[in-house]
């Protein structure tokens, strides 16, 4: 059993899993989370044949301003509402460990759940800036990783630079039910449908709002 146990009230554990689970880790300072983020985790859980996946809830992206960044029990809070599967959790414990990279996070589930199966997802928009990433070369080495299409990514994002680095370990699109089972690294861009919601869009709109209220 692992340490770190499912603690649905500070959702600050990690969620309940059992050997050979085919798990997405779905991360993201989700500030705020929306219907488009629910999206990318039905449309992946079904694509990729997932037996769960995980919201990953981080306490600030390095390289994004955290001066607008909501508390990380609000943002869980939040996410929680817009999630309608069962099979979809929302934890924030990178913040319990202290992991502010990507990279401890996928390091420290890969040797603490070694028998598990997990897959990285993330939106076209993070590959284009993904050799930004501490560690990005490292991370593809742990897991694989499931690029889900974004507005204005699927012309751009497969010939980003870290796209260019692993271009001989993308398998094709028919092939995405095994990446779960494959040996890093490997990849594989998602097409689909797509949501124009963006969480700095949703920022915008609200400070507007709270700026100029109503009538």
């Amino acid at each position: 059993m692992t340490a770190i146990l499912w603690n649905r009230g500070a959702g600050l554990g990690l969620p309940g899993s059992a050997p050979g689970m085919r798990i997405g880790l779905f991360g993201g300072s989700f500030n705020p989370p929306h219907h488009g983020h629910r999206l990318v985790a039905r449309q992946t859980l079904r694509r990729l044949k997932l037996d769960a996946v995980w919201w990953l809830v981080s306490p600030g992206n390095p390289l994004k301003d955290h001066s607008e960044l909501a508390p990380l029990a609000a943002r869980v809070a939040m996410a929680r509402k817009i999630i309608d599967h069962p099979r979809v959790r929302v934890t924030g414990f990178e913040a319990a460990r202290g992991f502010k990279t990507s990279f401890q996070t996928l390091h420290f589930l890969r040797n603490t759940l070694a028998d598990r199966q997990f897959v990285w997802i993330m939106g076209a928009d993070n590959l284009a800036s993904f050799h930004l990433w501490e560690r990005w070369q490292d991370i593809a080495r742990l897991v694989p990783i499931a690029i889900y299409t974004r507005p204005g990514s699927a012309r751009t994002a497969p010939f980003s630079p870290a796209a260019h680095a692993l271009a001989r370990f993308r398998i094709p699109e028919a092939l995405a039910p095994t990446l779960a089972g494959r040996q890093a690294p490997a990849w594989v861009f998602l097409h689909g449908i797509m949501s124009e919601l963006s969480s700095t869009a949703l920022r915008a709109a609200t400070a507007t709002r709270d700026h100029y209220p109503q009538a």
